[in-house]
Parts: C-alpha cells; structure tokens; sequence
C-alpha cells in the first residue's frame, strides 16, 4: 500500500494531512522557519525570554503589567525574601526565564495564627517550603533549557468577576497571537481542577477559540476535544466574552511596537480594578490556538504579507483590520 493510500485511509479520529492544509493549518515546521526565524530576530528573544525585560520594556511603553515587588537574584537574596514582601499578603513568585506556566506560586493570603502564607489552592505553605520553592527556581528547575535563573516577585491579579465560573482557583488569560502588529487569532486559557489553576492547555486546560470582531466564544476544547462546560464548574463555555475586547486587541497590537518581534504570542488578563494588562510574551506561541478557533493561522498570516509594505498603520487601524477580516461572521456572534 502506498503512503498516499495509507494517508488517506487514515481512521477519523485522524486528521487527513491534506485537507489540514486546505484548511490553512500552520504546521510547527512552516511555523518555525516561515514566521518564527523570519520575522523574529534572534537579538530580541532575550526580551521575552526574560520576564524582568518584558517588564521593564513594557513599563517604558507605559504597557499595564502587575508591579514588580522586587526580585531574588541569589541564593545571598533569599535570606531577604520576607523583607522584600514586607505586609504584602497577595503575591505571585515565579521564574524570570519559566515556560509553561512551571514554577509559579500564586500566595492570596497569610494565616495570622501560624504565619504560613495561604496559596491559591487554600492550602498553607511554610516560609522554609517558599524558600525552598525559590531556591528551585534559582536552580534552574523550571526555567528553559534548565539555566540558572532568578525569581520575581510581583502584585496578584484580581480577575473580574465577569469570569466567574469560568474558571477554576486560577485567573483566565487571553492569547493573542500579533503578526506584524496585527492580531491574527485570540482564545481564552481557562484553568482546570486537572492543570492545578494553571492556564496551560497541556496539562488539562480549557481552550476558548474568541471571535476578533466581537470577543465571543467560539468553540471550546480540552486535551484538543470539543467541550461544552467547564469540568469543574459546569459552566456552559459559549456563554463567555471578553469585556473591554478592543482595550485587549489595542493593548496586544501594541506589543510589536514594543518588542521589534514580528510573529509573537501575547498572554493578557483582565484585572477588575486595573482592566487589560500584560502577563507575559511568547515569541513561539503554540499552534493549538488553532484547534481551539477551528481555523488554520496560514490564510490570516499570508493577508498581511500581502499587504503593500510601504503602507504605516497605526494601532488603531491594526486592530481594526484584524476585526473586518478576522472576525466570525455568523447572525449568532
């Protein structure tokens, strides 16, 4: 039997590569050559690679991002950790240099009678156990490649309560995949009882595709299969939308300018007192987005290369673009 035959009788719970691309689907090969080594310069990775820069770029680009309370650079640092927290009862810790959402620690309250801090779980955590989760962090435990890295220290996200039910002992974030300024495709990452509160949709996340042009729920997914609730909460997932959705694109489009990079993945939240702002950048986003959209990232992408070069928009007329050309149009979004 020839590989072609093989191929196309492939049983249906196999995707038919052929008609993959028909559909426009971006393969990792197609992404790392065609866009990631194209379009990113190598010189710029260490600005999202490494959180603390991300921070300090988008402070000077006066992009929203949670304060920075301070940093832990050593293992000299760690005997200040507690001075550098001061009263704050609220925080995240997490690597400088982690990927997947390995290593943070989200800290939501302190217990009075024992001192220990409250992580999100509910669960207390002693101050020897936080140091020793930094100590790993500095040891490289969660960082890439497992290089030497250092701690961050910053203020908890309040996510609005619109969200409630959406997600479970963890903040939703928003990902925006921007090429060349122009958001190309969005979905929600919404934590789950089995990837332990965090948005990672490799270890058992749910993945809401949202529409450009309106901010609506797609089509949901977990473990890349079609869902209707939420596993844990029950909650109908087409019922979602983001508010502020044009604040979110404007703010994502915006990371271009401020990064130089040209194909990249931006992670947003929603704050309930401070609205959009910035968690992180990634300059190899996954291509799971595109289960979660049920649309192939190649079409959009080639739209804007097609675009006369010479031509300058402006944030404001990316965004725009991106909601005419992008958007689901259906009378039910």
């Amino acid at each position: 039997m020839s590989l072609l035959t093989k191929l196309i009788s492939l049983p249906k719970r196999y995707a038919n590569p052929f008609t993959m691309v028909q559909d426009g689907i971006m393969g990792m090969n197609q992404r790392n050559v065609n866009y990631i080594g194209r379009y990113n310069r190598r010189d710029l990775f260490p600005l999202v690679d490494n959180k603390l820069l991300t921070k300090r770029i988008a402070i000077e680009h006066n992009v929203n991002t949670p304060v920075l309370i301070g940093s832990i650079k050593s293992q000299q640092d760690i005997q200040n950790i507690f001075d550098i927290i001061g009263a704050n009862t609220e925080f995240c810790i997490k690597p400088a240099h982690g990927s997947g959402g390995k290593g943070i620690l989200v800290i939501k309250d302190k217990n009075a009678a024992t001192g220990n801090y409250v992580k999100s779980s509910g669960l207390d955590i002693t101050k020897h156990e936080l140091n020793r989760h930094v100590t790993n962090i500095l040891a490289g435990l969660f960082s890439l490649g497992g290089k030497p890295d250092f701690a961050l220290i910053e203020t908890l996200i309040h996510f609005d309560d619109v969200f409630s039910g959406f997600s479970y002992d963890g903040v939703p974030d928003t990902r925006v995949i921007v090429f060349q300024g122009f958001p190309v495709m969005c979905m929600m990452r919404l934590s789950t009882s089995a990837s332990d509160g965090k948005a990672n949709l490799h270890q058992g996340a749910v993945g809401v595709g949202i529409c450009i042009r309106t901010g609506k729920a797609v089509r949901a997914v977990q473990y890349n299969q079609p869902v209707e609730y939420h596993p844990d909460t029950d909650r109908k997932l087409s019922e979602l939308r983001v508010p502020q959705w044009d604040e979110v694109l404007k703010l994502a489009a915006s990371c271009y300018d401020m990064s130089g990079l040209g194909y990249i993945g931006t992670d947003i939240v929603l704050d309930r007192d401070k609205g959009p702002m910035l968690l992180e950048l990634n300059a190899r986003p996954g291509l799971a987005i595109q289960i979660c959209n049920n649309a192939g990232l190649l079409p959009r992408l080639r739209l804007i290369e097609a675009l006369p070069k010479r031509q300058r928009f402006s944030v404001e007329q990316r965004v725009e673009f991106a909601k005419e050309h992008f958007g689901v149009f259906s009378p039910d979004k």
